[in-house]
């Protein structure tokens, strides 16, 4: 098993190295936020902008003057001093301009889902390597300092993963270009992922339609993991109470990641429940055996998200590194979403995952590439 925490302590602008020249296309919320983190950090600068609408363009002049604004990708290819490029388009979209991006050599990092079809997105990780360049998923939620408290605790101890489960529900906000889904779900699908250090081989579930007028905007779960290890994640962009939940229970406790709990966002009760090595008494009885303990509120050091995947991303570039969110994690979770589609089709049958075997979240110091040749 994987015991590689991330380190939140990652230095900005190692030995005084050149800043590297980012671009971002598609300026929505989310690349707003990738255009101001980047702006912020002393070894990157924004160099260019690329959105289809004039209006959001403006919004960007304004707030962030002096950036190269275009509405064609090509420009962005063209425009000089690009190293990198952050893909924050509609998910239908990801596939047509990242392999644009790696055929002219440039670094990508593509906000979740990486694409929309598993073969798409094995033909991207095959460009990234013949380009030299680095392909990386925006699965935010692995580089939460929450989530890694998390998986030290999974990882602590020897107790086994019983199961876990998931709830991301909210009152919208809705999208044209995905249901909820696969909008919502890729969270989740690649936290279970981050904390097994595995993918799953089956699923089970379904999906439904509450509101009008727009794509299925509730869905339901069911994974199975190696090791007999069970998940459930619940999705909907038509629930009032809007949730942010990860719950893992071990043999030796429960851990909870709250992400909306600014004050305790893991709690860990540290008890559990497992039943005793002896043979039963008679037929029909069995002994359990219950371990009570301690409550705990760890300290979950306050650092963005996605400031800490920005500046994993630039680290990768600079030195050749795998991301921990690589190309090979975003296809496996898009594998799983391919399966749930299958299962929704067959009304909630199990179906298999199909899986290429790779090791998912493989300890990112071990595996390197020549990507960062060109900035050496």
């Amino acid at each position: 098993m994987n015991t590689t925490i991330l380190s939140l302590g990652a230095k900005e602008n190692p030995a005084n190295a050149k800043p590297l020249g980012i671009a971002v296309v598609g300026c929505g919320y989310w690349g707003m936020n990738y255009v101001r983190i980047f702006n912020e950090m002393t070894d990157a600068r924004v160099v260019a902008v690329c959105d289809q609408s004039s209006d959001r363009l403006k919004e960007v002049a304004r707030r962030f003057p002096g950036l190269y604004l275009t509405t064609q990708v090509n420009d962005v290819i063209s425009q000089p001093g690009v190293d990198a490029v952050v893909v924050c388009t509609e998910a239908t979209t990801h596939y047509n301009v990242t392999r644009d991006l790696l055929l002219a050599g440039k670094h990508a990092l593509v906000e979740k889902p990486l694409t929309t079809t598993s073969a798409d997105a094995e033909k991207l990780i095959a460009l990234a390597e013949s380009n030299s360049a680095i392909l990386m998923v925006g699965h935010t939620f692995v580089f939460n300092a929450g989530v890694q408290k998390v998986k030290e605790y999974v990882q602590k101890g020897d107790g086994r993963v019983y199961y876990l489960y998931a709830r991301r529900t909210n009152l919208g906000p809705i999208r044209r270009d995905v249901n909820a889904v696969w909008d919502l779900a890729p969270h989740d699908i690649a936290i279970f992922n981050y904390l097994l250090d595995s993918s799953p081989e089956w699923v089970s579930a379904v999906s439904g339609k509450v509101l009008r007028n727009c794509r299925d905007d509730v869905g339901f779960i069911s994974l199975g993991y190696p090791g007999n290890i069970l998940a459930h994640v619940h999705v909907s962009w038509a629930d009032p109470d809007k949730a942010r939940e990860v719950v893992v229970v071990k043999s030796d406790r429960r851990i909870v990641f709250n992400d909306l709990n600014g004050l305790e966002q893991v709690r860990v009760f540290e008890k559990g429940v497992s039943l005793m090595e002896h043979e039963p008494l008679n037929y029909g009885e069995f002994r359990f055996q219950i371990r009570d303990g301690d409550i705990i509120s760890p300290r979950i050091e306050a650092v963005e998200p996605l400031k800490h995947q920005c500046r994993h991303f630039l680290e990768c570039v600079r030195t050749g590194k795998r991301p921990v969110s690589s190309g090979v994690e975003g296809r496996e979770v898009v594998r799983v979403l391919e399966a749930v589609n299958r299962s929704i089709e067959c009304k909630g049958l199990q179906v298999e995952v199909e899986s290429k075997g790779d090791h998912v979240y493989a300890n990112v110091d071990a595996s390197k590439s020549n990507a960062a040749s060109s900035l050496r």
